[in-house]
Formats: structure tokens, C-alpha cells, sequence
């Protein structure tokens, strides 16, 4: 249960970092602060749940791209995430394949990254 807890928080806050990374750097990538938490719920639930379905799709139709799928998960999830209004806005495609790129890139670090540095904390407390 607290892997769980910890992967969902990890979830949340690097898809909050890709989505506030993508909008310092891309002038076309708008976030309207009202609907920000939203954006953040919408995009991380997508991303969980298209990872795997792109995956198996791709396994079973299109093996060549099965290394772009957490590009093709994260471009869907942008685009279900702009869907809600109040929330992000994305205009022009190269805003689209840049903002996924910055996306992909800050989630999956921070999906690498950061249970590292939880196990690592965990560890030091269990040797105390």
C-alpha cells in the first residue's frame, strides 16, 4: 500500500513538473491556474491508464514502435488533458511534439529518479 501511495504521489508530481517545465519553455503551452490541479489529476490518470493499453496494442500490431510508447501515452494524455477546460492549452504543432517531448522526458526521469532517492531514505532508516 505505500509503494502504491508513493508511485501515485510520484505520478502527480512529475507530471506537475513536466506540465510547469513545458509552459516556462514553450509560449504556446498555457496553463490556466484554476483548472491546473485538474490538468495535473486528468493527465497523470491518462498516462496510468494508456501506458499499458498503448503497449499492448502496439505489441500486437506495431512491434517497431514499441520504444515511442511513452511518447504516443504522453501526447494522449496531453491531448485528454487539454479536453478540460480551465486547464492547459497547447496551439501549433511544433508546441505539441516540443511539449511532449519536455513531458515525456521530466516524467520519466522523475518516475526513474525519484524512487531512488525514497528507497534510499528507506534504507538509511531501516539500518537505524
Amino acid at each position: 500500500m505505500i509503494r502504491f501511495l508513493i508511485r501515485t504521489a510520484i505520478s502527480l508530481v512529475t507530471a506537475a513538473l513536466g506540465l510547469l517545465v513545458a509552459s516556462w519553455i514553450l509560449p504556446e503551452f498555457r496553463i490556466e491556474w484554476g483548472g491546473f490541479i485538474v490538468a495535473i489529476l486528468v493527465f497523470a490518470i491518462a498516462q496510468a491508464v494508456l501506458s499499458p493499453f498503448i503497449f499492448n496494442l502496439a505489441r500486437q500490431h506495431a512491434s517497431a514502435i514499441l520504444g515511442g510508447i511513452g511518447l504516443v501515452s504522453t501526447f494522449v494524455a496531453l491531448l485528454i488533458a487539454s479536453l478540460f477546460p480551465g486547464g492547459i492549452t497547447i496551439s501549433g504543432v511544433v508546441t505539441w511534439i516540443l511539449a511532449t517531448l519536455i513531458v515525456w522526458i521530466i516524467t520519466a526521469l522523475g518516475t526513474w529518479l525519484l524512487p531512488l532517492i525514497f528507497l534510499k531514505e528507506k534504507a538509511k532508516k531501516a539500518k537505524a
